[in-house]
């Protein structure tokens, strides 16, 4: 019978995959899309608010700003998409930006590229969560009062689908997504029409409220500034293009064409979207504050303020409609789904770095769904403090963001020109190097636009909250490259010499006695059968009449091994086995001392509680002692008896169900093969059988 931690997995998780169904986990770019742009096309759901919060600190003649602030954000989408096309072509492995920064700049700033990508993934889940939480709430209040519990709830959902496998989490997340593509571009249409064709005059909700600004009197400079601050938060729109050069692994053959393909896709519906929006609100004056406390001057009584999309979904669509929840609706979850294209990046990035080294190797494996199941987790519980920390509160939150992923743009475009670089070097064909100058052309311009964003982010972001991204980055850092060094220093200390092993002189054998049962009887008559050069059992004397029936036990039974009592006047059980171990070795350094453990093998999980704790501490003790072997002699209690483990064998061998499974009570199936002989008597010394 299974457990119920395994029940509970596999209803969680699903039935374990073969490790050949991998390629039937891979994703056509009608599900790609979905995956791994999600993060992308979600943006447009919180630039806007960004763009518009932060131009209202001026006042509400600032939004006429908005407009060229969304052009200058597209400009940089523009250059990022074509520059990643570079990168999908020539980097198809999935490392992304950490794998053009290793080969073509050095493994430090490859290290400084995963370090940057680590922390803004986690950021992505934080914030894309969040900020779907308060669309949510937009609509529905009780949300807006614990968006704390629906922000982890909705993370540990997000958790779950995507430990059961890639293809499964794609073809879940597909439809929420274009769903949201075609409402949010209807709504666009639908109000632009009405406004520039109908000549209908859609006033915002609000359109006609009363705002102060929170600097009244912003000199030129500190227009300047403001001016680059907004266009640092509209630039989140940008996070989560990185995710598909990560990803090319994941896509269907030919690999690299479809990556760039969906990019394309990517890049042209989210600058439909971003310009549509911030289009459709200045049309209907919409007006978006970042403290309505205190710039809101005049107004309902109780006023709160709807995110940009839900006040764009009933002006077009009316108060109350159905498209109104709707709009809000399927903002609130593409929102959480973006945090899918994180679930998807972060674990393959980690896989990438356990694989070099960098990062411990449980990242690298696979779980039962084929996914890298171990960076799912741990990506999770990192978003999961993030949002508790932080209260859900996208606009705090939002400050950490993109920091990281610029980084990685920089840097990853210094490393694709100097790959461009090497390869000129060694072309010849006037066809091949104009492209490849055309590509390095490319590049280079991206390199100097998005480190130019960098900087302005960097300024206009740092107090607010940036530092604490840039500290996490650089914690990172330090501990890849130490844990990388740990690595190596264990390769070097394992590397096999030249020289041959020497046999051990002598081995001495050593049984640990507690009573004289059945575990006893089985690691004495082992350890004899090993044939050992001395062999002695050994007790420990904590309760002298305890240690009395011990001896009179063993002379009754005729055990032929020598029965030898420590004392321990202190009632410790480890130290005196450690310090008899030592002196039984210490006499030759060649010698090896084998110290046999009997120990329960129990069949519930609380039953390790009550056994086989001294055991568990003497082993961990003796394992630090050079030249001394431990053996665990296991002895099956009869809970264990009942664990269907043959149930368990089956499961991870089976193959994927194509015909109808082999019946237990199958006439041409393999005999049973007959039970286990009884232990033998209690008085026997001999190896069980």
């Amino acid at each position: 019978m299974a457990s119920p931690t395994s029940l509970a997995k596999r209803l969680l998780v699903g039935r374990p995959f073969r490790s050949d169904r991998l390629q039937h986990t891979l994703l056509p770019k009608r599900i790609a899309l979905p995956v791994f742009a999600s993060d992308a096309l979600s943006s447009v759901a919180y630039a806007p608010d960004e763009i518009l919060l932060t131009l209202s600190i001026a006042g509400a003649g600032a939004y006429f700003y908005s407009p060229w602030v969304t052009l200058a954000v597209a400009v940089v989408m523009v250059t990022v998409i074509a520059s990643y096309r570079q990168t999908v072509h020539a980097y198809p492995s999935g490392g992304g930006d950490y794998e053009v920064a290793t080969v073509n700049l050095g493994p430090k700033f490859g290290v400084g590229v995963a370090s940057a990508l680590l922390v803004d993934y986690v950021l992505t889940v934080a914030v894309s969560v969040s900020a779907g939480v308060s669309n949510l709430g937009s609509v529905v209040p009780w949300v807006a009062d614990n968006k704390v519990g629906v922000a982890v709830a909705a993370v540990v959902l997000l958790t779950a689908v995507n430990l059961r496998g890639l293809r499964e989490s794609g073809t879940a997340f597909a439809v929420p997504t274009y769903g949201f593509i075609i409402v949010i571009v209807s709504m666009i249409a639908v109000g632009l029409v009405r406004v520039f064709v109908l000549g209908e005059d859609l006033r915002a909700p609000s359109a006609d409220l009363a705002i102060v600004a929170e600097e009244s009197h912003l000199t030129s400079f500190a227009m300047v500034f403001l001016l680059l601050r907004t266009f640092s938060s509209g630039c989140a729109a940008l996070t989560g293009v990185e995710a598909i050069s990560n990803g090319v692994p994941a896509f269907k053959a030919p690999k690299s064409k479809n990556a760039a393909t969906t990019l394309l896709l990517l890049g042209a519906t989210a600058l439909v979207m971003l310009g549509g929006i911030i289009a459709l609100a200045r049309a209907t004056h919409l007006q978006y504050v970042e403290d309505p406390t205190i710039q809101i001057l005049s107004g309902p009584p109780n006023y709160v303020q709807k995110t940009v999309t839900t006040q764009l979904g009933e002006t077009v669509f009316g108060s109350g409609s159905i498209m109104l929840y709707v709009v809000g609706g399927v903002t609130a979850l593409i929102l959480f789904l973006a945090a899918n294209t994180a679930f998807n990046g972060f674990p393959v990035l980690g896989s990438i770095l356990a694989q070099d080294r960098y990062l411990p190797r449980q990242l690298h494996t696979r779980g039962d769904r084929l996914a890298f199941s171990n960076g799912i987790l741990f990506l999770a519980v990192a978003a999961v403090v993030l949002i508790v920390g932080f209260q859900a509160e996208v606009t705090r939150l939002i400050q950490l963001y993109i920091v990281g992923v610029f980084v990685s743009f920089t840097l990853s475009q210094a490393g694709m020109i100097r790959h461009w670089n090497r390869l000129l070097r060694t072309r010849r064909d006037p066809v091949v190097r104009r492209r490849m100058i055309r590509s390095r052309a490319i590049n280079a311009f991206g390199m100097g636009l998005t480190g130019a964003v960098l900087l302005v982010v960097l300024v206009t972001k740092f107090l607010l909250g940036a530092w604490i991204a840039i500290v996490a980055m650089l914690v990172i850092y330090g501990l890849m490259l130490a844990i990388r060094r740990h690595y190596d220093h264990v390769a070097a200390e394992l590397q096999p010499t030249e020289e041959r092993p020497v046999l051990p002189s002598r081995n001495h054998a050593v049984v640990l006695v507690s009573k004289v049962h059945m575990p006893t009887l089985r690691a004495v008559a082992y350890a004899r059968a090993t044939r050992p050069d001395t062999l002695t059992a050994v007790t420990v004397n904590v309760d002298d009449k305890d240690t009395r029936a011990i001896q009179a036990e063993w002379e009754r039974r005729q055990i032929p091994v020598p029965l030898t009592v420590v004392d321990s006047p202190y009632r410790e059980i480890t130290r005196p086995i450690i310090e008899f171990v030592k002196n039984v070795r210490r006499g030759s350094p060649r010698d090896v001392v084998t110290v046999f453990v009997p120990e329960y093998v129990v069949g519930k999980w609380w039953e390790n509680v009550l056994h086989n704790q001294s055991a568990l501490r003497i082993k961990g003790r003796l394992l630090f002692e050079p030249g001394v072997m431990v053996t665990s002699v296991p002895w099956q209690l009869q809970s264990s008896r009942s664990k269907d483990l043959a149930r368990f064998d089956r499961e991870l061998t089976r193959a994927p169900a194509r015909g109808p499974r082999a019946r237990t009570d199958d006439p041409a199936a393999p005999p049973t093969p007959p039970p286990a002989p009884t232990p033998p008597p209690a008085d026997s010394v001999d190896v069980p059988r």
